[in-house]
């Protein structure tokens, strides 16, 4: 596949990114706490992008800037369970975390299980949506594990994401196989090769710029 405007694609990760704070934000009950679910949705994706660099700069021997703006992504997203209820060591140690994990996830979920993931959705998602949410157990300023709260807020958190997931597998085993006995699930190998933008939409590309045409 034909390379991709990565210029564009920094700036819608960047778009994500201000309209984060008025996601985190609206956990805020004052002006106070609205600054401190600022600071720490600024600290984690700051942290995991460089985290993530630098992973792959050591991996592969140059630094992967798409990889890196997925450390962005998952670094406000495993800041979102505890934004308003960690400090900024925490979202450091967070941010920093989800940062190598996007890496490794995705690098996993595409060599190993070989599962066509194009944006890495389920590394930063999945994976760090997981992780985020058990970091609160940890580094929660209140009565996180770290912070001498006992494991007690930690097993709730475990206990959220086990239910979670139970819900969502029995759930969504349920949709897919009825949609695989229905309609089906994928596309012929024909419609796959020729491209969905055709077959699909009925355009010649969803990238016009990447169209051959003759000279004229």
């Amino acid at each position: 596949m034909v390379g991709h405007n990565i210029l564009i694609g920094a700036l819608g990760v960047f778009i994500l990114w201000f309209g984060w704070y008025g996601f985190n934000g609206a956990a805020a009950t004052d002006t106070m706490q609205l600054s401190q679910i600022f600071a720490t949705t600024a600290i984690a994706p700051a942290v995991a992008t460089c985290t993530a660099m630098l992973y792959t700069w050591i991996r592969n021997g140059k630094p992967d800037v798409s990889m890196s703006l997925n450390g962005s992504l998952a670094g406000l997203v495993a800041i979102t369970a505890g934004c308003a209820n960690v400090d900024a060591i925490g979202a450091f140690v967070i941010g920093a975390i989800a940062g190598v994990l996007v890496c490794v996830a995705v690098y996993f979920i595409e060599d190993k299980l070989k599962v066509d993931d194009p944006v890495g959705a389920v590394a930063v998602h999945g994976c760090n949506g997981i992780w985020g949410t058990i970091a609160v157990g940890f580094f929660d300023y209140n009565d996180g594990l770290l912070y001498g709260g006992g494991v007690h807020h930690l097993l709730i958190q475990l206990l959220g994401i086990a239910c979670i997931a139970g819900w969502t597998i029995i759930t969504m085993t349920i949709v897919f196989t009825v949609l695989k006995k229905t309609i089906g699930l994928r596309v012929s190998a024909q419609e796959e090769m020729e491209g969905l933008d055709s077959t699909e939409h009925g355009l010649e590309s969803g990238y016009p710029d990447f169209v051959s045409r003759e000279l004229h």
